[in-house]
Parts: C-alpha cells; sequence; structure tokens
C-alpha cells in the first residue's frame, strides 16, 4: 500500500497525522504544494489513497481535480473540497438533502442586497462565498452599517465581493458547535465559546467537550454526506428554541485543540479511514 499527504507545511495537524501513519507502519509520500509540478499529460505518480492538507483552497481544488483524472483516490474528494469551499453550494446542498440550516439569501447588487437584508430583517451576517477562519464576516445591524459595508464590498471590486451571501443572525448561547465526521460517524465534538459573535477557535474561541447524542450524530453525518461524505467538521448552532442548525461544513480540518479536550484520537481515525478508502 502506497499512501502520500498533500500539504503546504507541516503544521500540528500534519505532525500528528504522520505520526499516526507511522503507528501503522504504511509507506507514505509527503507531496509540498508549493513544490509539486503537475503534468497534465503524463501522470507523474500513483498513490492508492492521498489524503489532502493543502492550505490554499485553490491549490487543493485543482490538485484533487487532477488526482482524480489520473485516477487516484484522495480524502477529501475534488467534489467533497468544491462543495465546502463554497458556502453557497454547501448550502444549496444543505437544502437539496433538507439538513436544517441558517436562512440565506444570495444577492448581486448593492440594492438588491439592501432588499434582502431589510427581508430578513436586523442583525445578519455577511459573508463571502469563499473564505475560512472566520475572516471578513460582518454581522450588520441596522441600514447605515448595511450601506457603508455594501459599498465596501462594491468598491473592492474583486469576484468575491461582487456576489452578496446574507445569512440569518442566530441568538446562540455564546457558543457554536463543531462536530469531526470521519465517514458515517460523528466521532466527537466540541463547543467554542467566546464572548464575540464569531466563536472560531481561529478567532479566540475557547475549546470544551459536547457530548454527542444521537440527533447530533444524526445530523452532522447527514451535513457530511450532503456534500459528498469523506473526512469533515461540521458547525452548528444551536436557536435559542433548542433547535440545531448547520451552519457550514469544512473539508480540511484543523483539530489541535480537540484530541485533548474529547479525548479521541482524531488524527488517528482519519488515517483508518484513509487506509479504508486505499483498500476499497
Amino acid at each position: 500500500m502506497k499512501i502520500a499527504v498533500l500539504l503546504s507545511r507541516a503544521r500540528v495537524e500534519e505532525k500528528l497525522l504522520f505520526g499516526a501513519l507511522d503507528k501503522h507502519r504504511v509507506a507514505y509520500d509527503k507531496l509540498y504544494d508549493p513544490e509539486i509540478i503537475f503534468d497534465l499529460e503524463r501522470p507523474a505518480f500513483h498513490y492508492d489513497c492521498v489524503l489532502e492538507r493543502c492550505i490554499n483552497h485553490s491549490r487543493a481544488l485543482y490538485a484533487l481535480r487532477i488526482m482524480s483524472g489520473w485516477g487516484i483516490k484522495t480524502v477529501n474528494t475534488y467534489e467533497v473540497a468544491d462543495c465546502c469551499g463554497n458556502k453557497f453550494l454547501t448550502t444549496m446542498a444543505l437544502l437539496r438533502d433538507k439538513v436544517p440550516s441558517p436562512r440565506t439569501f444570495i444577492a448581486f447588487s448593492q440594492e438588491s442586497a439592501l432588499a434582502a437584508i431589510e427581508q430578513l430583517g436586523y442583525p445578519v451576517v455577511m459573508k463571502p462565498a469563499i473564505g475560512s477562519w472566520g475572516r471578513l464576516l460582518s454581522k450588520i445591524n441596522d441600514r447605515d452599517a448595511a450601506e457603508t459595508i455594501l459599498e465596501h464590498k462594491e468598491t473592492l471590486g474583486s469576484y468575491h465581493h461582487s456576489v452578496f451571501y446574507i445569512q440569518e443572525y442566530i441568538e446562540k448561547p455564546q457558543r457554536d458547535i463543531r462536530a469531526f465526521v470521519v465517514g458515517d460517524e460523528c466521532i466527537c465534538a466540541i463547543y467554542r465559546y467566546s464572548e464575540h459573535w464569531i466563536t472560531n477557535t481561529a478567532r479566540g474561541g475557547q475549546a470544551q467537550n459536547c457530548p454527542v447524542t444521537p440527533e447530533l450524530n444524526e445530523l452532522s453525518v447527514a451535513a457530511g454526506k450532503a456534500v459528498g461524505g469523506g473526512v469533515v467538521a461540521v458547525d452548528l448552532l444551536e436557536t435559542p428554541d433548542g433547535r440545531l442548525l448547520v451552519n457550514e461544513v469544512n473539508y480540511t480540518m484543523e483539530f489541535r485543540n480537540s484530541i485533548e479536550t474529547t479525548g479521541v484520537d482524531i488524527p488517528g481515525r482519519i488515517v483508518d479511514y484513509v487506509l479504508d478508502v486505499a483498500r476499497a
């Protein structure tokens, strides 16, 4: 069996995954995306499975598509990366599979975006369709703020700012939930606490173990299947009336702060899944 890990650099997560592969005594290569060259006419290598761990979404997407064309199995697949890397595509997949999620509008101009915001009602959350780590999120509390942010986005003028992704604001209890899904199981979950409305651990959110209830498992696995399955992290919001809504699904998940918190060997479970895919 021959495995590879496609990565940008060896962060804590990647080193933990290398350790899990070493425990299995599996031969593996490290493919660094700043160094790799793809000859599109001549496949340069073959592996039983490649575990994708790129930081840059575009690099991950191109590499996964190329390897898929070469007949190489990957975790995750190109289709999963494409869906999860774009919040609009994720939302459409969740709606298709009737997975509960916040109400979301898409608009293409300042005028229509402002009308959508006022139809949803303040406050709302505006996000870039492509982005991670809680960056460029805006909580819009009133019309003055809406007009200002919409003008800024239109003035910036890039492709990412020309589509307005607008979501209802959920009054969550100063926390959200990140659930880790491997295949057909939610293996563990954490609460991410913060006094700020953005609770990402990358933005200072504090992790605490979250029990995996049957409801949380069912909803998280359903979200994972909606985007194509594999190894994903599902972000969920708790509504004031106790419902769970799937907010986002992440395909190259970070987990360094969640192993000790949950007591689950997350890198070990990921590697187990990769080896199962390689053997299939």
